[in-house]
């Protein structure tokens, strides 16, 4: 059914303030950094060139690209990195299952690299609205960097107290930015009209035909333009297309369009004003407030990524690659909004790192592209296999079309490369170092499930030899967690050992969670009767539901299992991963998972256990 004109309009709101954040902001730095990288000899057919680039790499990447190709990759109405891989990984399973191993390596490289990406843009974009200060006064100068260095820790700090409340002034101040931007743009643009000439593809194309080293050379600051256009494929759940769709075209790629080729007017009148085009673009006395929303908007944009941050997270580690984390939610009516310390913090200390260490957008903007670029081309790779595997398309269509983004994605990620030693290594080595971390911990998780499989009993066998002769039946219900469905688990050993007694009422319950992004409750439970009042349960999540054991076990209401909250108890194994010198990991590789595995949140937290209900037996793991 389609969306009313009024909730169309509240969804397109909100996308300007979650979605579009990161490349609103873009006009902060882009053409500062092409024309004050020193490679762009300053002329009129340059200002010219340079703005052609810009305007047809938003529409082909952003406009082409993702909002029409990309956004319609929509797994079960979700979007982003994790929920494209899930899609490209189901696409192949069966077709071509070679593949899937290589595939997922490739995808979670790319979500590893988000962070990296996490880490540069809210730095970049911050610090860039309080340069500002630079053109009201020489003076600020100094005060740059430990202002900047407050307000990211304000807004961190404040991340525990959920968005509910603040988000709703996302989208406003938002269009208010967008707004500003567009009238800066076009008080210039008057004076100059014919600057809208650059908007013909044939500048661009006579500026890389006159210079293609400088073109191939500026392609790393050009890619600035497009901050945050992963962005519209990842918020996809939370708005839908349409609304992301309209609000592009709508509002905020005019927006832009009309400030980029504002800031080419304005350095075609007054080539001084290369140093900071965006601020120059205001008269003096709205200079300082423009500063103060340009850090509004920046802020705006870094929240967005911080909470798709701890969204990838959660879903990463539904997925299998990290330990659990705690997650707190931050709102009883919306199940999205959630808080993750360990992330938030984390990411926190590296963008701290990242200010300190580069102390100014110039510098930072040589951090910044790797990594994105990266994301872009991996993205173009997974959607060929969605169309190709998933969708059926022919083989030269699909070539086509994901082959010619292919191309562009690739020109943009080698002149990236250019600036490794500047600085892209910082946003590689986070990620690098991120997926070591999920590698690990995924192969540690199959070479412990190996060893329990190894040393386990068959659950229906040893029920058959423990009900020859029963221990005491005592009242009540046990849930026993289990790693995998049909295996005794080692807390049922446990508790047999020592307390030797059994309850009333036994569930031996195996949590699973699968590459889509929703289970219903229809398909929450599977469960098998075992007789003398014992099931084996198996709960189905997709990696974006909340898990909640406790509720789902309600479901159990009507089929035979009669289920008091208060006389249930929950059991589980704590393991204690022991690493051993037999084949495996390296042994680096088994110390840090075992490090890992002891950090992990506790299953009974993740599974939102009640905590007077739960009873942990440690048991042994060699790996």
């Amino acid at each position: 059914m389609p969306a009313s004109k009024s909730s169309l309009a509240t969804l397109t709101l909100g996308a300007l303030g979650v979605v579009y954040g990161d490349i609103g902001t873009s006009v902060l730095y882009a053409v500062k950094e092409i024309f004050g990288s020193g490679h762009v000899p300053f002329t009129h057919a340059n200002v010219y060139g340079v703005l052609s680039i810009i305007f047809w790499t938003l529409t082909i990447i952003v406009s082409l690209k993702y909002v029409v190709l990309v956004l319609r990759a929509d797994n079960h109405g979700e979007g982003g990195l994790v929920a494209m891989l899930a899609l490209a990984s189901q696409s192949v399973k069966h077709k071509a299952p070679a593949l899937r191993k290589w595939m997922l390596l490739i995808g979670i490289f790319g979500t590893c690299l988000f962070y990296g990406d996490g880490v540069i843009t809210p730095a970049i974009s911050v610090l860039s609205a309080v340069e500002g200060l630079e053109v009201v006064s020489p003076h600020f100068r100094k005060a740059v960097i430990p202002l900047t260095l407050v307000i990211l820790f304000l807004l961190f700090w404040v991340q525990k107290r959920g968005t509910a409340g603040i988000g709703r002034f996302f989208g406003p101040i938002t269009l208010v930015w967008f707004a500003a931007i567009a009238a800066l743009g076009v008080s210039h643009i008057v004076g100059h009209p014919e600057i809208l000439g650059a908007l013909s593809p044939h500048h661009a194309l006579g500026f890389i035909w006159r210079q293609p080293g400088t073109t191939f050379i500026i392609l790393g600051a050009v890619v600035l333009c497009v901050t945050g256009g992963e962005a519209l494929y990842a918020d996809l759940g939370h708005f839908g297309k349409r609304p992301i769709r309209v609000a592009w075209f709508s509002i905020v790629m005019p927006a832009l369009t009309l400030n980029y080729f504002g800031q080419g007017a304005l350095l075609l009148a007054e080539p001084e004003a290369v140093a900071n085009p965006f601020f120059h673009l205001a008269p003096a006395w709205l200079t300082l407030p423009l500063v103060g929303l340009a850090t509004m908007a920046t802020v705006i944009a870094s929240q967005a990524l911080i909470t798709g941050a701890f969204s990838v997270t959660k879903q990463v580690i539904q997925l299998g690659y990290l330990p659990r984390l705690q997650v707190r939610h931050t709102s009883t009516r919306d199940t999205g909004q959630i808080y993750m310390p360990f992330v938030n913090w984390g990411l926190f200390v590296l963008i701290v790192l990242a200010v300190v260490l580069f102390r100014s957008s110039s510098n930072l903007a040589a951090a910044y592209g790797i990594a994105v670029t990266l994301d872009m081309l991996i993205t173009t790779v997974l959607t060929f296999f969605v169309i190709r595997y998933g969708w059926g398309y022919p083989l030269a269509l699909c070539l086509a079309a994901t082959g010619f983004f292919f191309v562009i994605d690739l020109a943009f990620f080698s002149s990236n490369l250019l600036k490794l030693t500047e600085g892209g290594w910082f946003p590689l080595l986070i990620g690098g170092a991120i997926f070591t971390l999920m590698v690990t911990w995924k192969d540690g998780r199959a070479l412990m499930s190996a060893s329990l499989r190894d040393t386990s009993i068959e659950l229906k066998d040893f029920l058959a030899s423990v009900f020859l002769a029963p221990p005491a039946r005592v009242p009540g219900t046990a849930v026993f967690l289990a790693a995998q469905p049909g295996l005794v688990p080692n807390a049922l050993l446990h508790n047999l050992k020592h307390n030797k007694v059994l309850h009333e009422q036994n569930l031996f319950v195996s949590v699973r969670n699968h590459e889509v992004p929703w289970i219903g409750l229809a398909r929450r439970l599977e469960v098998e009767p075992l007789g003398r009042d014992c099931w084996q349960l198996v709960v189905h999540y997709g990696f974006k539901n909340d898990p909640d054991l406790p509720k789902a076990l309600a479901l159990l209401a009507g089929r035979g299992v009669n289920l008091n909250p208060m006389t249930t108890s929950y059991f589980l194994s704590r393991d204690i991963v022991t690493p051993t010198l037999r084949s495996g990991l390296a042994p680096w590789r088994e110390k840090l998972f075992a490090h890992m595995h002891h950090s992990a949140t506790a299953a009974a937290e993740f599974l939102n256990l009640p905590s007077n209900a739960v009873v942990e037996l440690g048991s042994k793991v060699e790996i």
